[in-house]
Parts: structure tokens; sequence; C-alpha cells
């Protein structure tokens, strides 16, 4: 009998190449979910110099996890983003806080 070690190789090449997109598609759903966020807080979540409106980009997960739980509950005030918070899932929001941390301000 002839034992062909190529195809597990192969098998693992293919797995890899299908976990590689599933990265990249969780990774565009949170860029998508992110780019939601520009008009208000600038691109990547970087707002304009001066602007009354708070950059995203570089904030403390925790911190603005636990804000925009606060807007989500209606615990914390605001003119839109109580409104926009509740449109998320508590995972988006988790992913969101998580990407905009990431960010250099």
């Amino acid at each position: 009998m002839r034992i062909n070690y190529r195809l597990p190789a192969m098998l693992l090449l293919a797995l890899a190449a299908g976990h590689a997109t599933a990265q990249s598609a969780t990774t565009l759903n949170v860029r998508s979910l992110a780019a939601t966020c520009a008009t208000c807080h600038g691109t990547e979540g970087r707002s304009v110099n001066g602007s009354a409106i708070v950059g995203l980009a570089g904030m403390p997960r925790d911190y603005m996890l636990t804000q925009f739980k606060a807007f989500k509950d209606g615990s914390r005030p605001a003119t839109v983003m109580h409104q926009l918070a509740k449109g998320y899932t508590e995972q988006q929001l988790d992913a969101l806080a998580t990407y905009f941390s990431t960010l250099k301000r």
C-alpha cells in the first residue's frame, strides 16, 4: 500500500487558507461597522482638531465599551449616540471598542 504524504499537507494548506479568509471577513465586518462612525468621529475615529466631537482612535477599550453601553441603555445622555448605540449588539459594540482602541490617535 502506497501512502500519499502530500494529501495531509494540501489539506492543512486548504484549512489555513479558509481560516485566513474567515479572519479577513471578520476584519472587513468590523471595519465596515467602524466606518459608520466616520461621519461624526472622523475617518478611523480621528476627529478633526478642535472638533467638539471626541476622536475614538486610541481610546482605552474598556472605557469606550462602558460609554457605548451607557449610550445604549440611556444612562448617558446624548443627542444622537443613544439612538445609534441601540442598533448595535453587545458583540458589535465590543468589536468596535476593540478596533478603535488599537488605532493610533
